[in-house]
């Protein structure tokens, strides 16, 4: 089978974040099925990602895409699909008209232009891809899909590369409780609210550290809100690190935690899950489904810091408790392999 996908996010796992990276993925899980995928890519960028977005669409109608099928990644394509003369299938990763819920100003703004036409999309489709149930709720209350015409496939996860780079990674000498943080600084993510409870678990644990990996809007106040708290090195922010150096992150690390109140799936508690790390999350969003709470992590109510902190402290403080619920994890991400998703991938096309 030959697969076309159109995506104006841009290809790389800094810049593309987790949708380069589930997308990347299930490419080369196709593949290795014996399929023909090839992704279209965003050629040209503006300072404007909306306006990238839109003159990304033009380009498809105007020089149509070729395929047995053709995949759009969340709202592209819905320009050609107007007229289209083969299957389409959208993949949302994370629904626009969702995470504008957390944004403000004209961030917000441009996502509701973006929702419209990711609603258009999902209109014209044959198929609506989702990564989880908590997505195929919301696919249905925001953008009026049909239950029939939704199907549910979790993000893949490349578990032999990861755990060449984990076998590969040279560990950082244990000196201190320490806690990874993997995300885009976006406000759904409530990165404020882990500094918050680092503040508390501080006078718990007073040599813990909590590293943070990434960058995003939300970087710059989240860089004065540590300097308010006073955290000095309890905190420290790594940036963008490729993966390699990600990987080191993972392998260091004693636990997870990422208290994000809006996700499609997640796929970095997969890759925490892979490294043995038990997760500290939050039930919101898709996250119970990826994070089963007390068997590969500890969940709380999103909006509470406390919370936060004494989870973090369950899992620092008790050895035992880390590599069973580590382990469970390492044994959770064996369904969203690459070839199992894309096997699941190619059964619920139309």
């Amino acid at each position: 089978m030959r697969l076309a996908f159109l995506t104006s996010t841009p290809l790389s796992a800094i810049a593309g974040s987790g949708t380069f990276v589930a997308l990347d993925g299930l490419v080369r899980g196709l593949e290795r099925l014996g399929h023909v995928a090839r992704i279209r890519p965003l050629r040209v960028r503006t300072t404007v990602h909306t306006l990238d977005r839109w003159l990304y669409n033009v380009g498809v109608l105007r020089s149509p895409p070729e395929g047995d099928v053709i995949v759009g990644v969340d709202l592209d394509g819905f320009l050609w699909a107007r007229s289209r003369r083969r299957p389409f299938v959208v993949m949302l990763k994370g629904i626009i008209a969702d995470e504008l819920r957390n944004e403000r100003g004209l961030v917000r703004t441009l996502l509701r232009v973006q929702a419209h036409w990711e609603r258009l999309n999902t209109g014209r489709a044959d198929r609506v891809v989702v990564p989880s149930r908590y997505s195929a709720s919301v696919a249905g209350e925001v953008y009026g899909v049909p239950p029939e015409k939704l199907a549910v496939v979790p993000e893949p996860i490349d578990l032999a590369e990861w755990r060449r780079r984990f076998a590969r990674a040279d560990r950082r000498p244990a000196t201190r409780p320490t806690v990874l943080s993997v995300a885009r600084m976006y406000p759904r993510k409530r990165l404020a609210d882990l500094l918050e409870a680092v503040r508390i678990l501080r006078a718990r644990i007073p040599r813990v550290q909590v590293r943070i990996v990434g960058e995003g809007p939300e970087s710059v106040r989240l860089r004065a809100l540590h300097r308010r708290l006073g955290l000095g090195d309890t905190v420290v922010f790594l940036g963008e690190v490729q993966r390699t150096a990600l990987a080191v992150e993972y392998v260091s690390a004693h636990c997870f935690c990422l208290p994000t109140v809006q996700e499609g799936f997640g796929i970095v508690f997969a890759e925490a899950m892979a490294a043995g790390l038990p997760v500290v999350a939050c039930r919101a969003a898709s996250v119970p489904e990826i994070v089963e709470d007390r068997r590969t992590g500890l969940l709380v109510n999103p909006g509470s810091p406390d919370a936060l902190a004494t989870a973090m402290e369950t899992l620092l403080m008790n050895e035992a408790l880390r590599k069973e619920l580590g382990a469970a994890g390492t044994r959770r991400v064996e369904a969203f392999d690459l070839e199992r998703v894309a096997q699941r991938f190619v059964e619920i096309l139309p």
